[in-house]
């Protein structure tokens, strides 16, 4: 591929600056995840550390057999690959352990800094700098490379290969045949790499395009003679490994042939379909990665290409999809806030798993299923990533500032650091963080500490605090709603129900009608909601209706054995011990303070200031809170917005006049600072 404006490192950082100080931190991280890693891996037993690895060199792998290397389904490699492997059987066997483990990272560490290596000239200074530490930690923590760890995978050589190949720093002089046999190296390791070849050829690099096809054939062809029985199993019966390791439909496998037998179709038909549609991939890919070859964004072109052969693989497993990964350098959007939805979006696809990237639900499942591949076809045949003559290359759109400005409580200092954004935020880096924050709440909270005798001791000394202070009214008002039918039924809802359905339809209601407004009310419901997990971590508490011997009634599920409490599916989701703060209380004051914030009569606002105290009368007749769990509900929330409000100021004032709002209500008055940098934005 064309070769990249080579961009120098420069001196180290002065000492004390802050990109000295970032860069030290980032470089603490990394070494931090890195031993980390290698200590998790180390830390397994013998029998679940490297168990692909195992299956190769261990007493009975198949590369101690006198047979065929294919005689079960456990060896996946190339036959040149069992070639090479088969004298390194002894090494491998004796560096099992550390030695393995720390050539692995090497690897690793090599990979990214030969990626940073290749990125575009252009690329200030101090982002190169920076670059290096974070490309170790995001691939330090990847799904791939973690994968690879664990199994003993050798997955990662071939990419480094290919990076050398594509864009090596000294060893591409002249015709570049020589990055060529590096790649033809690494398609006899792992055949889809071939593909590398064509951006090669078509950007005119044919020399080097050549030499990759000529070692691919020179080394199988080896291999051929030497182990004949075995490359035939390989390329004609398994058609280039087709069909080897676990079940071609399985999730693991996140390639084109592998979504269509999810799908259904199986025999001739898929196959048919599967070279329709690989053939369209890798035609509308490998045309876009030669693109932006030639307009020196190399390791964007390389990423492309490796994205092209996790789609038209046969199979392409977990430890195979670190190109995915790379793809995280492609720039595209207009507003810099857009720019950040492409790179947040490939690092939670491949640092999480399915299950925290969408709900498991009959509709969204199948997109966390097979959110890899869908990465790998976006990267390849639909993201519009700009290229280095674009304006927009390095001067997006900015984002409509405005200081933070006092309220009425002007003796309240303002960080005046933080500028406060005014425009609307992209909606599906927000969906894509909320999902996150949530997923992490979930966690956090079911991780609580949940000791029975701890938290049942905490709920007596809240109800003595509540005696002494004549709030106890939790039991009387229990009874008395079960004793209603009406109102048990409708509290019982109302408390399953309302908790995310009121504050999820407000949060949507500011974003499209009062953009300035939700950034706002959405970071203190943010600040409140983590302040909430510390008090779970530090103060696990038996609701009223686990605590025993005290006649509260559990309106929702009834009398309940208190050793093995029962709550259908929330048992296996929710820490039930992790009462204080209420925040079903805390968002339902969050709502009520922004509905009496936002609204412009004085009904509305009654009407909000009415949620948080039908919410404190459910959580109270239902035997989920005690009084004192919804003021600490309401302590936090105050404080989220006390913090808040010394960011940003309060939540109406000055908020500048917001690109596409429709109300009044985020206008800015006249004169104010804020009217400038948005007029500026909207051109």
């Amino acid at each position: 591929m064309a070769n990249a404006q080579r961009g120098g490192l420069g001196g180290p950082p002065r000492a004390g600056s802050r990109t000295g100080l970032a860069l030290g931190a980032l470089w603490l991280v990394a070494g931090l995840l890195a031993v980390r890693q290698a200590a998790a891996v180390l830390r397994l037993p013998p029998e679940r550390r490297f168990t692909d690895l195992g299956r190769w060199i261990g007493d009975n792998g198949v590369l101690h057999v006198s047979g065929s290397l294919y005689d079960t389904d456990e060896f996946t490699g190339t036959p040149f690959a069992g070639l090479v492997l088969k004298p390194l059987t002894r090494a491998a066997e004796e560096s099992l352990g550390v030695g393995w483990t720390l050539g692995t990272l090497l690897l690793v560490v090599a990979v990214a800094l030969v990626a940073v290596r290749a990125l575009p000239g252009g690329v200030p200074r101090r982002a190169r700098l920076l670059a290096a530490p974070v490309a170790i930690i995001l691939a330090v923590v990847s799904l791939p490379v973690r994968n690879t760890f664990t199994l003993g995978q050798t997955s990662i050589i071939p990419v480094l290969l290919v990076l050398l190949g594509c864009r090596p720093p000294r060893l591409a002089r002249g015709d570049g045949r020589l990055g060529g046999v590096l790649i033809g190296l690494a398609a006899a390791l792992q055949p889809a790499v071939l593909l590398f070849a064509v951006p090669l050829r078509f950007t005119g690099r044919r020399r080097a395009a050549a030499a990759a096809g000529v070692t691919f054939a020179v080394l199988s062809a080896l291999a051929w003679a030497a182990l004949p029985d075995d490359s035939w199993t390989y390329w004609i019966h398994h058609a280039a490994g087709a069909g080897l390791g676990s079940a071609p439909d399985g999730l693991a496998n996140q390639s084109l042939h592998g979504l269509l037998l999810r799908l259904g179709p199986h025999g001739p038909a898929e196959l048919a379909l599967y070279g329709l549609l690989a053939a369209a991939v890798a035609c509308v890919g490998l045309r876009r990665a030669a693109r932006y070859a030639r307009d020196g964004q190399v390791l964007l072109a390389t990423a492309l290409t490796g994205c092209v052969a996790v789609a038209v693989s046969p199979t392409a497993w977990q430890h195979q999809q670190l190109w995915i990964l790379l793809a995280v350098v492609g720039r595209t959007g207009k507003r810099r806030a857009d720019r950040l939805v492409w790179p947040v979006l490939v690092v939670l696809v491949m640092t999480l798993t399915s299950t925290v990237l969408m709900p498991d639900n009959p509709f969204l499942r199948p997109v966390g299923d097979n959110a890899p591949l869908l990465a790998a076809l976006a990267a390849a045949c639909a993201v519009p990533f700009h290229l280095r003559a674009s304006p927009l290359w390095d001067r997006p759109l900015p984002t409509p500032v405005t200081e933070p400005e006092p309220g009425r409580f002007s003796w309240v200092p303002l960080l005046r650091f933080w500028k406060r954004p005014l425009s609307r935020p992209n909606v599906l880096l927000e969906l894509m963080l909320i999902r996150i924050g949530y997923w992490a709440y979930s966690f956090v909270r079911a991780g609580a500490p949940d000791e029975r005798s701890l938290a049942e001791a905490h709920g007596r000394r809240i109800l003595a605090a509540e005696e002494f202070l004549h709030l106890h009214v939790e039991h009387g008002f229990n009874h008395f709603v079960a004793g209603v039918g009406w109102l048990t039924d409708g509290m019982n809802y109302y408390y399953g129900t309302f908790h995310f359905l009121v504050p999820l339809s407000l949060l949507g209601y500011l974003y499209v009608r009062r953009p300035g407004t939700y950034r706002w009310a959405r970071t203190a419901l943010s600040l409140a909601t983590l302040m909430a997990l510390a008090g779970f971590w530090a103060y696990p508490l038996a609701p009223p209706r686990l605590m025993p011997g005290l006649g509260y009634i559990d309106t929702a599920n009834g009398p309940q054995d208190l050793d093995h409490p029962d709550f259908g599916a929330l048992t296996e989701l929710s820490n039930q011990y992790a009462a204080m703060p209420s925040l079903h209380f805390g968002w339902s004051l969050w709502c009520g303070i922004v509905i009496a914030v936002v609204a412009t009569r004085t009904w509305a606002k009654c009407l909000g200031m009415l949620y948080p105290l039908l919410t404190l009368s459910v959580i109270v007749g239902t035997a989920n809170h005690y009084v004192l769990d919804a003021a600490g509900g309401a302590l936090v929330v105050l404080s989220g917005f006390a913090v808040q409000y010394a960011l940003s100021g309060p939540g109406r004032a000055a908020l500048g006049r917001v690109p596409g709002a429709r109300s009044a209500g985020d206008d800015a008055v006249p004169g104010s600072s804020a009217v400038e940098p948005a007029r500026a934005a909207n051109g």
